[in-house]
């Protein structure tokens, strides 16, 4: 497949070099040469340094011919035009865009790309590690407003169905119960049993109303 990646700093550097290890045709630009030299030397992809809101320089780069593109430079305003620009006049089916600043996050979000919020998801992360590093997230949706989260099942708990303890929590849905190395689809009526591995879907108000339920029993 056909990438571009725009910006080349220490994001759209490894973004890059991983894409092509794996195989893809990667054309990164930046205006910065120093930037593009940050590369690592096995990369083979094409280097373009230049204003990418120059006159036809997405054109002449050949972005037409792309698959998708990644716009990573340290400038959110940037990286929203490049993003509107590639997904209206030329018709780019994937279109990544990076997020430093919050508070530019649903401007971002209304130009109709997808967006990694490094400073948003990050900050969550840290809050749930430092709260309660027991529950581990597996999987991030967006930008962290869904998580899927695992956590063992303690003795407490035991017998009781996981009915119980997801009640009146709208925000927490079970995905999978591992138990004895072997997994299953849960539903309410599933019968809990001490070292279970819990995988549940919640956002960070479900997952924090579950906790505090998990250790309410646990201090009984």
């Amino acid at each position: 497949m056909n990438f571009f990646v725009i910006g080349c700093g220490r994001v759209g550097s490894e973004l890059a070099f991983r894409l092509y290890k794996t195989g893809h045709t990667v054309v990164v630009i930046d205006i910065n040469r120093e930037a593009l030299n940050s590369l690592p030397p096995e990369f083979r992809g094409r280097i373009i340094e230049g204003d990418v809101l120059a006159e036809q320089m997405l054109e002449r780069a050949g972005i037409a011919e792309a698959d998708g593109l990644a716009t990573v430079t340290n400038s959110d305003t940037l990286n929203a035009v490049v993003g509107h620009m590639a997904r209206t006049l030329y018709n780019v089916p994937v279109i990544v865009t990076r997020n430093y600043d919050p508070g530019m996050l649903p401007v971002l979000e209304a130009f109709g790309c997808n967006v990694v919020s490094s400073t948003s998801w990050g900050a969550q992360r840290i809050q749930e590690l430092m709260v309660d590093p027991s529950f581990r997230t597996v999987f991030s949706a967006g930008n962290g407003e869904v998580e899927i989260y695992e956590t063992l099942i303690p003795s407490v708990w035991d017998g009781k169905s996981l009915g119980d303890l997801l009640r009146s929590n709208p925000d927490c849905l079970p995905v999978a119960i591992t138990r004895a190395g072997r997994a299953l689809l849960p539903d309410t009526e599933t019968t809990l049993q001490t070292g279970d591995m819990l995988n549940v879907s919640a956002t960070f108000v479900g997952i924090k109303a579950l906790r505090s339920l998990m250790n309410a029993g646990t201090e009984a």
